[in-house]
């Protein structure tokens, strides 16, 4: 008996449901899981709601694809670097950078995020604690090697991450309150690079990392 191998999706179907997925992301975060339709997303993509339904074929199964892809994507960029050699200020500082580039990138998608989450992860929970879960708590115990090595102060690691999440999600969750202060009708790399500058600085400065 062969063993069947499963077929690598090919690079148009991939860029396809790419483009669902931002469809999908600019919808479900405009009018919620319940206030959204199929409908609505295949309209958004340029699409028939028959050629969506062939790539996707419920709005459980495209939103929680798009919930799990956000997820993965921030999993990606927040995690720290394997290499036991770098120093806090290092990884700490590219952490953030990477966290406000999602924001830059994926603001929909980090408000659909959001709102799952505000809600109580229904949909996502089994998610997070399989796979988010065991990602925070290696990073959390690399920062008490660094608190035990005495390169930071003594603090709480877990809600080191907090604080980084809250300040740099921000930026994609209330976009539209940044820009109306600062008079802006999008933010642009610049205001990205502050921030990335100003949360880095604060941050290593308040755990005082040497």
């Amino acid at each position: 008996m062969t063993e069947k191998t499963s077929r690598k999706p090919s690079p148009a179907r991939l860029r396809q449901e790419a483009r669902i997925l931002r469809a999908a992301e600019k919808v479900f975060a405009g009018k919620g899981f319940s206030g959204s339709s199929m409908d609505a997303v295949a309209e958004a993509a340029g699409l028939s709601k028959q050629n969506l339904i062939y790539y996707f074929p419920s709005k459980e199964t495209l939103y929680h694809r798009v919930l799990q892809d956000i997820l993965d994507l921030w999993m990606e960029k927040m995690a720290f670097i394997e290499d036991p050699q770098a120093e806090p200020a290092e990884l700490i500082t590219a952490y953030i950078r990477g966290k406000l580039e999602l924001s830059r990138d994926y603001p929909d998608a980090s408000r659909v995020f959001a709102h799952e989450v505000i809600n109580g992860a229904p949909v996502l929970k089994n998610y997070l604690l399989s796979h988010l879960k065991p990602l925070f708590e290696r990073d959390s115990a690399r920062v008490r090697q660094w608190i035990a090595d005495g390169k930071i102060d003594p603090i709480e690691p877990e809600h080191l991450f907090f604080c980084i999440w809250a300040s740099t999600q921000t930026y994609a969750d209330f976009a539209s309150q940044i820009q109306l202060l600062l008079g802006k009708t999008k933010l642009e790399q610049e205001d990205f690079d502050k921030a990335a500058s100003l949360l880095t600085r604060m941050v290593l400065n308040g755990i005082g990392a040497k």
